[in-house]
């Protein structure tokens, strides 16, 4: 596995931290700001310059840039530029040795979550969903318009993710329920997730993110879920929880219903060998809630909690 971390454009504290506790690959949060263009190559190569000076390789784009990727899974009048402004991407991503960009298809609602302040082991604080906290939007999207917008990307962007080698890693939707309100959900289960990769175009450059929790919540069998995909797996959120898809918490790293280091052992069996990073942590005491889910201490924990898997696995196999 290749370990990695989540860092924005720009460098802050976690770039440091990253590279402190031995992290050496990146998962890109490209800037979704006026100084920056996706399609300008010089823009892209400041922020590698400025990770490659702390000696980290960035490794996967994601999220794919939602100023761009939220008109295409609505398929509004700016679908068809923003598509131009993704296949524009790719040659550069080739030019860096960039290889995975994780995309979703969730329209109006991305991830969500109805609570930043469940109290979880020590009184940390973790993120949860409940239904019956759920507050419907005037949005509304169906499942036939979402199949159709994912069709029309899907069709339009492979050739050229195949022609420059750059995976597309299809996340699914978090919580994986069917509607939330009038807005439709589709990648919400594994036969859901085989039509989106398999059953419109098949290439060898489309496959999935395997959010581990997250098929746990569909309500799969994760294990079989994971030997199904094995070959599509191009990037894995390390993340546990507790619940189901209608009521859920995130849990620290080792405090969960997944059994994280028997996964890892998992992968390595089938041969899995691709980026990895830990994903939705708790917030520590002391700490300020950032963006929930992804504050620093929790990150420090989780990836220290990963690297002793990988490495006890690693030794395992020799």
């Amino acid at each position: 596995m290749l370990l990695t971390d989540i860092l924005p454009g720009k460098r802050d504290l976690t770039w440091d931290y990253a590279k402190q506790c031995g992290v050496n690959h990146a998962v890109l949060r490209l800037p979704e700001t006026d100084g920056f263009d996706v399609t300008n190559f010089s823009h892209w190569q400041t922020i590698y310059k400025n990770l490659n000076d702390l000696e980290i390789k960035p490794v996967v784009i994601e999220p794919m840039p939602n100023y761009l990727h939220n008109h295409i899974k609505t398929g509004d009048s700016k679908r068809d530029w923003a598509i131009e402004q993704v296949i524009k991407m790719l040659p550069i991503m080739d030019s860096l040795d960039i290889r995975t960009i994780c995309f979703n298809w969730m329209a109006h609602i991305g991830w969500l979550r109805t609570s930043e302040s469940i109290i979880e082991r020590g009184g940390s604080l973790v993120t949860g969903f409940d239904i019956n906290d759920f507050k419907p939007t005037d949005k509304s999207i169906t499942a036939n318009e979402l199949w159709e917008n994912y069709e029309y990307f899907i069709k339009a962007v492979i050739p050229y993710a195949e022609k420059y080698n750059i995976n597309l890693a299809l996340h699914p939707d978090d919580p994986p329920l069917e509607k939330l309100g009038d807005v439709s959900r589709i990648m919400i289960s594994l036969n859901n997730i085989e039509k989106a990769i398999s059953g419109i175009v098949e290439s060898k450059n489309l496959g999935v993110t395997m959010c581990q929790a997250t098929y746990y919540m569909m309500g799969e069998n994760l294990y079989h879920a994971i030997e199904k995909l094995k070959d599509k797996i191009f990037f894995i959120h390390f993340r546990n929880a507790v619940g189901n898809k209608l009521s859920f918490r995130e849990t620290f790293h080792d405090n969960g219903e997944l059994d994280m280091a028997n996964l890892i052992r998992f992968y390595n069996k089938l041969g899995i060998n691709v980026p990895i990073r830990v994903d939705h942590v708790p917030l520590f005491a002391g700490e300020t809630q950032g963006v929930a889910g992804y504050s620093a201490l929790g990150r420090l924990y989780a990836i220290g909690y990963l690297k002793g898997i990988l490495e006890a696995v690693e030794k395992e196999g020799k």
